[in-house]
């Protein structure tokens, strides 16, 4: 169904698709597969991504689960040539056909117990069974939360998201470290927003520590990552991580602080990964060497890496710092006090495996011939940093506007 909620986060994801696509013009990656192809798949992934963030009975969620993701393990082996892409794909399309048959028993699970599909329904019954909820139900919830955590890349779900964002055409990684996990994100919130709030003491010291876990493993393995493209990936395994708090402080981390969040991560990660698609299409390299005098060949790049690193990383004036604000003060407010002193020493650890791209960046480096930018790579640069900068000083625009989005909400 059609509500708020809905309708902000599918914005975010189709302004986050087009911006990708744009980028696609200006894609020199050898990707073996027609361009109308992948436009078509891209967006029938989307419209999986719609159905997860305005579902309202679990089989609606399966099947949304299921559009976003079919198109993804023919897009992550799109070089065909090419070893690594083919096995990204390969085991894309294993461990997530794993997630699925979690997320299906967990979702026949509930409906044994309650006899319905549907979020209100199951809300109603766990209501009404006064604290003696069923030990299936339960049991059912956290087999969602596995099938969910493969989506968003939480730990101990977490293993693919390296090996098959490093393999894939990095278009298709921008996309799925974006749209993806803004669709698996919504759908986790009103899963849990809709139908289990009168519940909360079984299920936040479980998401308290697969939280800690996330952010704590995916930035402590990124600093020892060299290759830019993995760092990113352990990266959007620790910002799963901290949007797990929103959950976990469900009453005072809103759905407007979750969306904010994804905005500023979506733009952010599309920014830093269009500079990585000109450093790969010059130098030949994804790591951090191919970053080293980047100033020297194009000031522009340099400003624009420098905005989306730093954004990333949470450092104001930039919209990364008021993202991971409103989330951590919801937390503070809920007493999760030890997961915000958690949360906020990963986020420095974060600030130096960043920094080494910045400082990689403005280095003296062998090479200083002028780097060509094409239009639509430039253009998208430009507005994903200037939205960077514009929410960081602005964030009332997002969080004011939707201060009442309610995932459950008609």
């Amino acid at each position: 169904f059609v509500d708020n909620y809905a309708v902000a986060f599918t914005g975010v994801m189709t302004l986050t698709t087009l911006l990708i696509c744009a980028l696609f013009v200006d894609y020199r990656e050898n990707v073996e597969v027609p361009n109308a192809e992948i436009f078509a798949l891209l967006f029938f992934s989307l419209a999986g991504g719609v159905i997860l963030v305005s579902y309202s009975n679990l089989s609606m969620l399966f099947m949304g689960i299921e559009i976003l993701s079919i198109p993804l393990y023919i897009l992550a082996g799109s070089k065909r040539s090419n070893l690594a892409s083919n096995d990204a794909a390969v085991k894309y399309f294993l461990l997530g056909a794993f997630a699925s048959a979690f997320l299906l028993f967990g979702i026949v699970l509930i409906y044994g117990v309650t006899a319905s599909f549907h979020l209100d329904v199951i809300a109603a019954y766990i209501k009404n069974t006064n604290g003696q909820t069923p030990v299936l139900l339960l049991v059912g919830m956290f087999m969602l939360v596995a099938g969910l955590g493969f989506k968003i890349s939480a730990v101990p779900f977490h293993f693919w998201t390296p090996d098959v964002y490093q393999g894939s055409p990095t278009i298709i990684t921008t996309f799925m470290s974006t749209v993806v996990k803004t669709a698996g994100i919504a759908a986790f919130y009103r899963l849990f927003a809709t139908c289990f709030p009168a519940i909360t003491a079984e299920w936040i010291p479980t998401l308290s520590v697969i939280a800690a876990l996330t952010m704590t493993v995916g930035n402590v393995t990124a600093v020892f990552q060299n290759s830019v493209k993995r760092m990113l990936a352990y990266s959007g395994i620790a910002h799963a991580g901290y949007l797990l708090i929103a959950l976990v402080s469900l009453n005072s981390n809103p759905a407007s602080s979750v969306l904010y969040y994804l905005i500023a991560y979506a733009i952010s990660t599309v920014c830093a990964f269009a500079v990585l698609m000109v450093i790969q299409d010059v130098t030949g390299k994804e790591d951090v060497d191919g970053f080293k005098g980047l100033v020297k060949r194009s000031p522009f790049l340099a400003v624009i890496t420098t905005v989306a690193f730093i954004s990333l990383a949470g450092i104001p004036p930039t919209a990364g710092f008021f993202a991971k604000f409103y989330l951590f003060a919801g937390a503070v407010k809920e007493h999760h006090i030890l997961l915000t002193i958690i949360a906020v020493l990963n986020s420095c650890i974060a600030i130096y495996y960043y920094f080494r791209i910045i400082t990689a960046v403005y280095s003296s480096g062998n090479d200083s011939s002028p780097i060509t930018i094409g239009a639509f790579q430039k253009a998208v640069m430009i507005i994903t940093a200037v939205l960077a900068i514009a929410l960081g000083l602005f964030p009332e625009m997002i969080a004011v506007s939707y201060t009442h989005l309610r995932a459950h909400e008609t």
